[in-house]
């Protein structure tokens, strides 16, 4: 057995807490490192009485090349505390973190989200949502102990085929929570660009705008990941958007980052409207009058004078 304390292993992996979870190279993120801090918030949880009668844990992830061994060894992670890791495949985080939610269930996403494909992370998620900063801090304070046997001489899982079948149960309620929540048929007529690449919401997203009526162009598929930071939006993706509007007189082109917890959305003429002013849009068009943001946010929140009170809190 090897005995490790989560705030020792954050200064030796290179492996650190960021927003809701770990991030780091994947050079560093052994399966044995994964093991370790996936351990810790389970090990958290059972302090906290949180983990469900069912004992299930949700497991989702992106498209990177590294996710589906982090997810193994997640899965690794909840099989030596005695509980059943459930397979919900690829699909966005707020789709896993949405169904934890409905099911009173943790969960946990492997996600880099926007950042290269040689980085990735392990997002945590309580049944009330993401952790905040007190639960990472008694996760980092966590003492585990976990069994070296598992691991190779090179710190990676001999068994590498822990997760089951995709259960496609998550992505569903996703779904379906648009298109009950939408008046049916909204989009009728509206010609919708989808800018696929990498992200983890291609399919769901596409589902979701056919079934309210929208006539859906898919765009720019690729097969392995593309970083597509919505806030810092590469030179080609604008000219990119721009040709494709221009070539298919869409009402609008939209797409989001890798995990899919960020927005993107053109105008017709293929301007990008970055999440930020994407999210000063629809807080006036739903006629906020207070509005709660980073305070890394646009400046044009508070400039553009629409609500009565902005308030501008700490990352995460």
């Amino acid at each position: 057995m090897i005995n490790i304390n989560i705030n020792e292993l954050m200064s030796t992996s290179g492996v650190q807490f960021g927003t809701s979870g770990v991030r780091g190279l994947v050079s560093d993120m052994s399966d044995q490192v994964c093991f370790a801090y996936v351990t810790a918030f389970l090990q958290y949880l059972n302090e906290k009485n949180l983990i469900p009668e069912s004992k299930q844990i949700g497991i989702a992830g992106d498209l990177r090349r590294s996710t589906p061994g982090i997810m193994n060894a997640t899965a690794a992670a909840c099989i030596e505390m005695e509980l059943s890791p459930v397979n919900y495949g690829y699909i966005p985080s707020p789709a896993i973190a949405l169904y934890g939610l409905h099911c009173h269930m943790p969960t946990i996403m492997v996600t880099g989200s926007h950042i290269p494909d040689d980085r990735n992370g392990i997002k945590f998620n309580t049944p009330f949502g993401e952790i905040l900063k007190l639960d990472e801090e008694a996760i980092r304070g966590q003492q585990i102990s976990i069994d070296d046997a598992l691991f190779d001489e090179r710190k990676q899982l001999k068994q590498t085929d822990l997760l089951k079948d995709i259960n496609s149960d998550a992505e569903k309620h996703y779904i379906q929570r648009y298109i009950n929540f939408l008046p049916r048929h909204c989009l009728l007529g509206k010609r919708i660009g989808l800018y696929e690449h990498s992200s983890v919401a291609r399919g769901c997203l596409k589902i979701i705008l056919e079934q309210l009526g929208a006539t859906v162009t898919s765009l720019g598929r690729s097969e392995s990941f593309i970083s597509v930071d919505t806030e810092a939006i590469r030179p080609e993706d604008t000219s990119l958007a721009k040709q494709w509007a221009q070539k298919y007189d869409f009402d609008c082109i939209i797409s989001t980052d890798g995990d899919a917890d960020r927005p993107l959305i053109s105008d017709e003429n293929g301007n990008w409207l970055r999440g930020d002013v994407a999210g000063i849009l629809c807080a006036n068009y739903l006629q906020a009058d207070i509005v709660i943001t980073p305070i890394s946010s646009n400046t044009a929140v508070e400039k553009s004078r629409l609500f009565k009170q902005v308030f501008l809190k700490k990352i995460g």
